[in-house]
């Protein structure tokens, strides 16, 4: 807690500011802006790869969060104030930093398997800055932040052999959706099953099982996404310029429509979590991979007109 009372003294308005700013690389809607503008636009392979980090760190996290409930910093010590826009996203227990793991297993995956100098630079310097900006912000500590480090650290290790050619990919990621696959039922099965102690809060119980089932719906329709590619789809990432844009943007804009608007119909006939979790992150996935690939083609054609007019 001294060195977060220390970064507490120093803060001013304009750095709390920054600091938001870099802390969302580590949320959800910013990893999954960067894997899938990867996945689409880059390298599948790359794409697989992150995914694969992120997803196995998610459930590793979940796991130890609820194993550990330790409490965030505002909670060990009453006098210590946080940076209130940042209360929002701390609705856990603090260890380890579901941020921090985020960050680091996809920006450190993508530094890992691409070799442009300028991108690992850029990567390097938010590996450190987000971490530290969850403990400026006073949401978790350096025990917290340097456990989620080392836990994507390996799994970048782990899984960097099994992403590193074309011909690897085919060979492993099928088996490894799949035992992804079961490590997250494992993970469900926990959060249903396992008795927890009194002390645990029972609002963190349900958003580690709205996670779980989240986990699982997406790592499912990842692994239909692998086969229904290798076997009817096959696109290719490369385009021009300016279908790289257009399949990217709007890709981006219906996938948040849909993730909002699915939400929102399935709350209005009474499906809730964590079930709607589970099937509404499928569906995102799969059409993320099964259906809004299929456009990439079209885009191509519009931006080679363009080029030729």
């Amino acid at each position: 807690m001294e060195f977060l009372r220390l970064l507490e003294s120093i803060r001013v308005p304009a750095l709390n500011g920054v600091m938001s700013v870099i802390t969302y690389f580590g949320d959800e809607m910013a990893f999954m802006a960067i894997a899938l503008l990867v996945f689409w636009c880059v390298s599948k392979r790359v794409g697989y790869y992150i995914f694969l980090v992120d997803f196995t760190g998610t459930v590793i996290m979940q796991i130890l969060k609820l194993l550990f409930r330790v409490p965030r910093p505002w909670m060990l010590d009453p006098d210590f104030t946080i940076v209130e826009s940042a209360r929002a996203a701390a609705n856990d227990y603090s260890f380890p930093s579901g941020h921090t793991l985020n960050a680091v297993g996809t920006l450190g995956t993508l530094a890992v398997a691409q070799k442009q100098k300028w991108l690992r630079l850029i990567c390097g310097v938010l590996i450190v800055l987000v971490p530290f900006s969850r403990m400026y912000l006073g949401v978790h500590t350096p025990k917290d932040v340097l456990a989620a480090f080392a836990v994507a650290l390996v799994l970048i290790l782990l899984f960097r052999p099994m992403f590193r050619t074309e011909e690897r990919l085919q060979k492993n990621a099928g088996l490894m959706l799949a035992l992804m696959i079961v490590f997250s039922v494992i993970l469900v099965c926990f959060m249903e099953f396992w008795k927890f102690p009194a002390d645990v809060h029972a609002e963190f119980v349900a958003g580690g099982k709205k996670n779980a089932y989240t986990i699982t719906g997406a790592v499912l329709g990842l692994l239909v996404v692998f086969y229904y590619d290798k076997k009817y789809l096959n696109f290719d990432t490369k385009a021009p310029f300016a279908a790289q844009v257009l399949k990217y943007v709007l890709g981006m804009a219906i996938l948040f429509g849909l993730k909002e608007g699915l939400k929102a119909v399935f709350i209005a006939i009474g499906f809730t979590d964590p079930l709607q979790s589970f099937v509404r992150y499928f569906i995102l996935v799969a059409f993320a991979g099964c259906v809004w690939p299929r456009t990439f083609p079209m885009f191509s054609k519009i931006a080679g007109k363009r080029e030729n007019a």
